[in-house]
């Protein structure tokens, strides 16, 4: 791709020869000759070899063929899957797949051992990696990526552009029983759904239980990390971003761009609200409403109240030391 069609696509200014072509992209102390790297700031300091760098607006190093962007690492992110594009040579079903007579299955590729239940929809563009299993009634629409060994249980839709790594569980049971007494536990039905929307992504060994008479809804652009664990009925609005070993109990709703830091715990029927940011390993208790803002700590409280409250917890040694002094002058004085 040449850097004229790069500047096109990044919206940016190009300095430099047009025509010049661009392979790859790579960091900046590893770029080559006909690589293209970026710089987020324009005073740090680099070396490279890069051809081209995209650069803030600001840039002042007139010696490298640049391109000037507002924001050069989102810049680079949308051209870099253009100059490496995910291909296939196979473009037909393995011979190993089982693939159910009624199943409609318009995929660009099928790997080796999949499987398709019955009445099942596999849009075009789409590619289906070895050994996944796809129940009955599912419905996966365009250019969809589902990466090995994930399990797509009955009923469940998942949108276009999605990408589904490897291990994660959609579909599956919630975690849902009502006490009997002395007899123990009854499980109460899982029979809803699951529904992905478009351009969602969801990392490794994730899982995402069904509705248990409703449904699970990851909304568009939403953004999940590997071992996330989803339980039934929540509700994830759109361009959300969740971290590693998040887990969400059952009927949270969590609206839109809002981001959940790595190992968060919430209780069920929590509600986060639209652009709330949740700090690492925050405890959100159940029921509880986070409002848009910065929340950190267990239970989960104003980003401001946390620090204030370490601070007085890092005191209390402190304050011990002066309370033993203290305590030894009153025993003088008694004496």
């Amino acid at each position: 791709m040449n850097l004229k069609k790069i500047a096109e696509i990044t919206d940016g200014i190009l300095e430099g020869d047009g025509e010049f072509e661009i392979i790859g992209v790579a960091s900046l102390e590893k770029a080559q000759k006909g690589e293209i790297s970026f710089v987020e700031s324009s005073e740090k300091a680099f070396e490279t070899d890069a051809s081209c760098l995209i650069v803030p607006e600001d840039f002042t190093n007139l010696n490298q063929t640049i391109i000037r962007v507002k924001n050069p690492k989102l810049a680079f992110a949308k051209i870099a899957p253009k100059l490496h594009p995910i291909e296939f040579s196979v473009k037909e079903n393995h011979p190993t797949a089982v693939i159910a007579e009624s199943a409609y299955v318009r995929a660009d590729y099928i790997g080796a051992f999949v499987s398709i239940g019955e009445n099942s929809y596999i849009g075009e563009g789409t590619q289906i990696h070895v050994g996944v299993k796809i129940g009955n009634n599912v419905r996966i629409r365009k250019f969809t990526i589902i990466y090995p060994n994930c399990v797509i249980y009955d009923n469940v839709s998942i949108g276009d552009d999605c990408i589904i790594h490897s291990g994660t569980i959609i579909g599956a049971d919630g975690f849902g029983y009502v006490r009997d007494g002395a007899n123990g536990y009854v499980k109460f039905p899982q029979i809803g759904t699951v529904e992905i929307e478009n351009n969602v992504e969801i990392g490794a060994n994730s899982c995402i239980d069904r509705g248990a008479l409703g449904e699970t809804r990851i909304r568009e652009g939403t953004k999940i990390d590997n071992l996330v664990q989803i339980a039934h009925n929540v509700q994830i609005g759109k361009r959300c971003v969740i971290a590693a070993q998040t887990g969400i109990s059952g009927s949270t709703i969590i609206e839109d761009d809002c981001v959940i830091g790595g190992q968060v715990g919430m209780g069920d029927h929590a509600t986060v609200k639209s652009g709330a940011i949740i700090g690492s390993q925050a405890g959100v208790l159940p029921g509880k409403i986070v409002r848009a803002g910065v929340w950190w700590g267990t239970p989960v409280q104003p980003l401001d109240e946390f620090k204030r409250q370490n601070a007085h917890l890092k005191g209390i040694a402190r304050l011990k030391e002066e309370v033993k002094v203290l305590k030894k002058k009153l025993e003088q004085l008694i004496q």
